[in-house]
């Protein structure tokens, strides 16, 4: 009797696994869609229309004095990142993730970078160039990108929906965020993770996979 139920048992462990897998994994894997509804989140800071929330218009100047846009994010997986040149805190830690994503893709065209500064008067593009070659970034695929401080920190509230205080872009008002914000080829926020935390861009090199094999 013992014996026939240890057979029973053996024979019920690999169904059961399978059993599991069937109706668990094609979930397990999913990276989520942020802010479906964004407009649940309007206040009096940002306000957003109804349905899915997509990365808004902007326009800056990036390290070589070209013009960025919104459309240089349509069609690729971009992380992006809010720092400024002369931190001496976490940003260096968050360029140097950034930098190990960036290698993790190296020669994949569809997977792309972008740092926002927080600190406009000082970021010049000279400034960013010299800050982008320091950190080893690959100038076609990494850019770094200043412009008017109100336009920039709206971005980062109410484009990206970082978790700052609320301000509105004047002298007194900054930005220090430690997040790194995985955006897909339609400009919809798909995670966030800790930029200055190993373990948590691990997670983004593998969700960045995840959704490189979905499409």
């Amino acid at each position: 009797m013992r014996k026939t139920f240890i057979i029973l048992l053996f024979m019920l462990v690999p169904v059961s696994i399978i059993l599991f897998l069937h109706g668990f994994g094609d979930n397990k894997f999913e990276v989520p869609v942020y802010y479906g509804n964004a407009a649940d989140m309007s206040s009096d800071l940002c306000v957003f229309p109804e349905g899915q929330h997509y990365i808004p218009p902007f326009r800056f100047t990036d390290q070589q004095e070209a013009e960025v846009t919104e459309a240089w994010l349509t069609g690729k997986l971009t992380v992006v990142d809010f720092i400024f040149t002369n931190c001496p805190t976490i940003c260096p830690a968050m360029s140097t993730q950034m930098a190990r994503v960036q290698e993790a893709f190296r020669g994949d065209a569809q997977v792309q970078f972008l740092s926002v500064t927080v600190d406009p008067e000082r970021d010049t593009p000279s400034v960013l160039a010299a800050y982008a070659e320091r950190v080893g970034a690959d100038q076609g695929r990494w850019r770094f990108v200043t412009g008017a401080k109100p336009e920039l920190y709206e971005l980062a509230r109410c484009g990206f929906l970082l978790p700052v205080q609320e301000g509105d872009g004047g002298e007194e008002d900054f930005i220090h965020s430690n997040r790194l914000v995985l955006v897909d080829a339609q400009r919809r926020i798909r995670g966030y993770y800790e930029g200055d935390d190993r373990k948590e861009v691990d997670r983004l090199v593998k969700e960045i996979q995840i959704i490189k094999a979905e499409e």
